[in-house]
């Protein structure tokens, strides 16, 4: 059975509306949410609060992460189906390479306390999932 090719194009489109949603649900989870918890975080650490050059590098990665979920969720839509379901077990692989094994880093190595890092994860779940069945809303082949 002959695998149809990657709509590179499609996943660029589809992947930078996976990333807009991650950029605008991070911003509201980082500034509403959990961003006086960090603030604290980081000046019990003797840390800068974060800066702009250091929000740039987030945006631009969050963009990335986007499209990276909708280039998997091309990738497995042969085997898996095009759809949500698809999409959803994308967003689960990233969920867990990209989310849950740096944030338990974070909490091994006692820099984020572990609360914290359950709320930013169960929040980082729903924001990937939304953003994968999106993204892969808007990719054909």
């Amino acid at each position: 059975m002959a695998m149809g090719k990657v709509n590179l194009g499609r996943v660029i489109l589809g992947g930078l509306l996976a990333g807009l949603i991650i950029n605008v649900s991070e911003f509201v989870l980082n500034t509403v949410v959990v961003g006086a918890q960090m603030d604290e975080i980081l000046k019990a650490r003797n840390m800068p609060a974060i800066g702009s050059s250091a929000i740039l590098m987030f945006i631009v990665f969050g963009f990335l992460l986007g499209i990276l979920t909708i280039w998997l969720y091309a990738a497995i839509r042969p085997r898996y189906g095009a759809g949500p379901g698809a999409a959803i077990m994308a967003g689960l692989m990233v969920f867990f390479l990209a989310y849950v094994y740096g944030n338990a880093g974070l909490v091994v190595l006692g820099f984020m306390p572990a609360g914290m890092m359950l709320i930013i994860d169960a929040w980082g779940l729903v924001e990937i999932l939304i953003a994968s069945i999106a993204g892969a809303w808007l990719y054909r082949e």
